[in-house]
């Protein structure tokens, strides 16, 4: 009923930079928010970014001042401009959308995830 595509992810040399793009599409009534979190091997999936439908943004604090998220409401769209890089930025991110479908409750969506890997 909710798909959220995610695309952006791959390989990049520590100090480089990567844009993370998710659309969200299906019979989607609001979003309440959107953002990315991230899960390296054997740790916890962990918050890096996240926008409100008003604008307002919250960031992990090791990625301040090196990621930026941003969102296009008018296509359900949510971006984050990875700059900087280092190698424990190494993860899977995964998209997520906190939003409301016709005829349902809102609540939490992921996207499956990409890979975004940082050599040193």
């Amino acid at each position: 009923q909710v798909q959220l595509v995610e695309s952006g992810g791959g390989l990049v040399q520590a100090g480089g930079s990567l844009r993370l793009s998710c659309a969200a599409s299906g019979r989607i009534f609001s979003i309440a928010a959107m953002g990315w979190y991230r899960q390296a091997p054997g740790k916890q999936r962990e918050l890096v970014a996240r926008v409100t439908n008003t604008g307002g943004t919250n960031y992990a604090d090791s990625v301040k001042g090196r990621f930026t998220i941003s969102r296009d409401n008018a296509k359900n769209t949510v971006y984050l401009q990875m700059n900087s890089l280092k190698p424990e930025d190494t993860a899977v991110y995964y998209c997520n959308a906190d939003l409301g479908v016709w005829g349902t409750p809102r609540r939490d969506y992921w996207g499956q995830g990409t890979q975004v890997t940082v050599s040193s």
